[in-house]
């Protein structure tokens, strides 16, 4: 009965895997990121590098019925592909918060409280450094985490990293993510026009209306998350906030559960191969039919934001100059640096041992002092949204790069810190994967 078999696979991998089919995705995008972010330094610094700079600042315009939009190519990157990647990150976080990792304090308390740690330990250190100097807009920058850098750096270890350790550094990246999606509209929008915000939440507002009356087209989203772009964009605030909050409006329905559905079809795969094989792809159009309109967003955008969009930004963002002469390497470098190198570690190990110290909740078997400190050092690795909060506070470009330089050093140190760390004290014997609870949707 090898071909029911193939079918409750197939069922188990699309409904209730999402977790590790993410973790897969991001691990393999991370390699491409560090490729991007490798290419666009060294470019940076070869003979090549007013080619670089041109490419940058090459003026685009969009028109669309009338209205325009001019802009540089690096403004476009980060502007509008990242608010698609911003979108995704939303979908992450409603869909953990709903029915994942996060949902419920008890569940959610041990990655929050890391989180948290994570990003209070960085800014304090950046603070106490660089907070009386022209460099203390940047307090935000060491405070994120790259997601898929850091699952690209843990996937190198392979099977020896425990389940509970990964579900743990997806966890508190996502509530990172969350945190620094607030730090960027609370602290990093300097003037605000009052009409394009309004129009920009009223769009939201009505997405969010027509996915509670059960509404689920794809492009309905995508035309009013359009407008709600625009107009954020016209109203000062970032526009890859209108990414996060469209991402909250998109519906998260609850599915059949896997076991019982595999159980019921199964029966129908018998007979000939052919007739196998029809039945096979019925279940396929019919599992595709079951997912809610969130989760058909995030199967269809995971793959672009992990291969096109995020190695996209690297190239734009990650280009360093550090031959021409212009660059110094001051105490915006060191205080992000140890913003990321100490203070993410420290900041995550203190939280996460004072919560259990509180009995907010037990630590897991697999998570001693040692593996935790293994996951700060992968927390401090703040490449994408590090390098994005400090396009936002920096306007100068000198001191951008300076800012810059301080993220590419940290996150290559922590990476290679980290990986090397984790080989060390993880056992050379692969940990054994739980199988998932059949009514878990992640």
């Amino acid at each position: 009965m090898a071909a029911p078999a193939a079918a409750a696979s197939s069922i188990r991998r699309q409904i209730i895997l999402p977790f590790r089919r993410f973790f897969e995705t991001a691990s393999a995008g991370g390699a491409v990121l560090i490729a991007a972010a490798g290419l666009a330094f060294l470019w940076a610094n070869s003979p090549f590098a007013p080619a670089y700079e041109a490419m940058k600042h090459a003026q685009t315009t969009a028109t669309i019925a009338g209205v325009g939009v001019d802009k540089s190519l690096a403004h476009w990157v980060n502007d509008f592909l990242m608010a698609l990647f911003f979108f995704v990150v939303g979908l992450e976080i409603k869909r953990e918060l709903v029915a994942g990792e996060l949902r419920g304090w008890a569940r959610a308390a041990l990655p929050v409280m890391g989180a948290l740690g994570g990003m209070v330990g960085p800014a304090l250190i950046y603070v106490l450094i660089a907070g009386s100097t022209a460099y203390a807009p940047g307090w935000g920058v060491p405070m994120a985490t790259d997601i898929a850098f850091a699952v690209g750096v843990l996937a190198l270890i392979g099977n020896r990293v425990p389940y509970g350790l990964k579900v743990f550094l997806l966890a508190f990246a996502i509530v990172d993510d969350l945190g620094a999606v607030i730090v960027i509209a609370l602290f990093y929008t300097p003037d605000v026009a009052v009409l394009p915000l309004v129009i920009s939440l009223a769009t939201c507002l009505l997405a969010a209306a027509y996915g509670r009356q059960g509404g689920g087209r794809p492009i309905v989203f995508v035309v009013l998350g359009a407008i709600a772009w625009y107009a954020m964009l016209k109203s000062g605030v970032h526009a890859t906030i209108a990414g996060v909050l469209m991402a909250f409006t998109v519906p998260l329905r609850q599915v059949p559960d896997a076991t019982a559905l595999g159980e019921a079809l199964t029966p129908r795969l018998s007979g000939s191969p052919e007739r196998i094989e029809v039945e096979l792809h019925s279940l396929e159009a019919l599992i595709e039919e079951r997912r809610s309109p969130l989760h058909n967003f995030e199967h269809k955008l995971q793959p672009y934001v992990a291969f096109l969009i995020m190695p996209v930004f690297a190239l734009f963002n990650a280009g360093v100059n550090v031959t021409g002469g212009t660059l110094e390497i001051g105490i915006g470098t060191l205080a992000v640096f140890l913003g990321l190198l100490v203070g993410k570690p420290v900041g995550i190990v203190g939280a996460v041992m004072l919560g259990a110290w509180l009995r907010l909740y037990r630590l897991p078997p697999e998570m001693d002092l040692r593996a935790l400190f293994g996951m700060g050092l992968l927390g401090a690795i703040g490449f994408t949204m590090s390098l994005f909060i400090a396009d936002l506070a920096f306007p100068d470009p000198v001191m951008l790069d300076e800012i810059k330089l301080g993220v590419l050093c940290a996150s290559v140190v922590a990476a290679f810190l980290g990986l090397a760390w984790l080989r060390w004290i993880l056992p050379a014997t692969p940990a054994p994967v739980p199988a998932p609870a059949s009514s878990s949707l992640t």
